[in-house]
């Protein structure tokens, strides 16, 4: 795999630290002194399933996003809403 700067051990032993441990791959690299992007290589090359499961939990994080943000702007028109109803009756208090 790649041009020999690593050896086997090595490579294997930085994917479980990704997929058995749970580490991100940013840290991982950063701590072994690693590009991201070889980290990546190695994950998918050692444990071609985990980057299946890596792009399914983005998808959802994606979902839940989008989700949250919708939440977040029907709170802020009701919020909206409700500063002029107070505004109105402010003004009008019959």
């Amino acid at each position: 795999m790649g041009n020999g700067k690593f050896a086997e051990e090595f490579k294997q032993e930085a994917v479980r630290q990704v997929v058995e441990r749970g580490y991100t791959v940013s840290d991982v690299a950063k701590r072994l002194g690693v590009s991201v992007q070889s980290l990546y290589k190695w994950v998918k090359a050692y444990a071609p399933n985990a980057t299946d499961r890596y792009e399914a939990e983005i998808k959802e994080v994606r979902r839940e996003k989008l989700k949250l943000k919708e939440e977040l702007q029907r709170a802020k028109d009701d919020r909206d809403i409700l500063k002029k109803a107070a505004a109105y009756f402010a003004r009008n208090p019959e």
